[in-house]
């Protein structure tokens, strides 16, 4: 072959891959095993210092996870990335490698109910603080910026509404401020969205939704887009100050445009221990083997069900940017023209009541708190994921009473849609 990138379908099945010297295996080789045998002292010695590149604990490295990490940097144009036990594992350590205590970020309030109580409530623990500015204002990230800021965080399509965000101009925010743009892309993956294209520094993933893609196996990803400049910067010290666990090495300056995914994996995976099971990075290499196909079907899928559902006489609004009546549909026409994704919500007019009526007497769709399966998923948000928020907080997330959240499968959309017309006459 020439020297040409190679597209998007081809990297999603060979990033990272080849067929194992050992063996010949052409699959990833699952490398179930805790730890692995140095070639003699100085071998150990030049891991332990970071001075070679290899494997020590599968809590640090493994060569399974390896070429799952290999591959989401490919997908997403980033220099690196690092493999880690759950999306929330994934959350924390990329702040853990930015923040100090009595530190602030200002993140989106359009997000994950799961984050917005983990941002809330768990991270203060370590006196961390966040400050909530409106996803649809880029004007209010900037009004929230203070000198202890460290980073703004969103989703670049917001959980559970579909919404999509104005990357470009949080990334101006982000630039301007000299702070990192940390974006959560579990939602659209980088088949439908690259968000260092639009500026982002850091991109995160829950791995166990579309990257996965079949319901079986937990797993969260960092990727560092090698744009963010931390050598000098005295406010981020675990990458510009020199770290006593390494000889005073200092991390930005050793290891360049990867420097942050180092930090992340030897600073805080080693120490802190979210580690991705060899087995779980198999079952998510392969369901990004067919990240593509899934994706744009998803997309499809998604569509035809939303538009059904913005006609249904018991149905008050839909919020998916796919509709060309939704508010976000030329954001989505913009950073998602392959699709506007698989998750979108839509209000019943019976409120609360319906919302969980309907959950109970649906066949075809799951009732579980996940998204991005094979599956079609169904969930009231406001029973179950956001029930630890507020009031306010439920609208505010897009997820208030008489709203219900679907992930739409793989299925044929007219099964999905007759099963939703025979719950909501139920």
């Amino acid at each position: 072959m020439t020297d040409r990138l190679p597209g998007f379908n081809t990297l999603a099945i060979h990033a990272g891959a080849a067929p194992d010297a050992a063996t010949g295996a052409r699959a990833t080789p699952i490398y179930q095993t805790t730890s692995f045998v140095f070639d003699d002292v100085d071998h150990a010695a030049s891991l332990f210092g970071l001075q070679a590149f290899g494997n020590i604990y599968t809590r640090i490295t493994n060569p399974t996870n390896a070429v799952l990490e290999e591959r989401i940097a490919a997908l997403e144009g980033g220099t690196a990335a690092l493999a880690v036990a759950s999306g929330h594992a994934a959350e924390f350590l990329t702040l853990h490698a930015l923040m100090q205590p009595g530190d602030e970020f200002v993140a989106s309030n359009k997000l994950y109910g799961g984050s917005i109580n983990q941002f809330s409530h768990s991270y203060k623990n370590f006196g961390w603080t966040v400050v909530w500015a409106d996803n649809d204002d880029p004007a209010s990230f900037e009004a929230a910026i203070t000198p202890r800021t460290k980073a703004i965080f969103c989703e670049s399509i917001a959980n559970p509404g579909g919404v999509i965000t104005d990357l470009a101009a949080l990334s101006q925010v982000a630039k301007k401020h000299n702070i990192p743009l940390i974006v959560d892309n579990t939602m659209a993956t980088p088949y439908l969205i690259r968000p260092f294209e639009h500026g982002a520094d850091i991109v995160v993933h829950s791995a166990t939704k579309f990257l996965g893609g079949h319901g079986n196996s937990i797993g969260g990803l960092i990727v560092d887009g090698g744009s963010f400049q931390w050598a000098g910067d005295a406010r981020y010290p675990m990458m510009s100050q020199p770290r006593p666990e390494y000889s005073g090495m200092v991390l930005a300056e050793t290891f360049g445009n990867f420097g942050f995914a180092i930090a992340c994996r030897v600073l805080g995976l080693r120490d802190l221990g979210p580690a991705l099971s060899p087995f779980n990075a198999f079952l998510i290499l392969t369901g990004i083997e067919t990240l593509p196909l899934r994706m744009q079907r998803h997309s499809d899928n998604a569509l035809v069900v939303a538009l059904h559902l913005s006609q249904h006489p018991a149905v008050s609004w839909v919020s998916y940017p796919g509709l060309e009546t939704d508010r976000y549909h030329a954001l989505a026409q913009r950073y998602t023209p392959n699709g506007a994704g698989a998750v979108f919500t839509f209000g019943l007019k019976g409120g609360y009541e319906a919302g969980v009526k309907l959950v109970s007497n649906l066949q075809l769709f799951s009732h579980l708190a996940n998204i991005g399966d094979t599956r079609s998923l169904i969930i009231h948000p406001a029973s179950t994921t956001h029930r630890q928020l507020t009031d306010a907080q439920k609208t505010a997330a897009g997820a208030g009473p008489e709203v219900v959240r679907l992930s739409i499968g793989l299925e044929d959309p007219a099964d999905l849609i007759d099963d939703l017309d025979t719950a909501l006459r139920a």
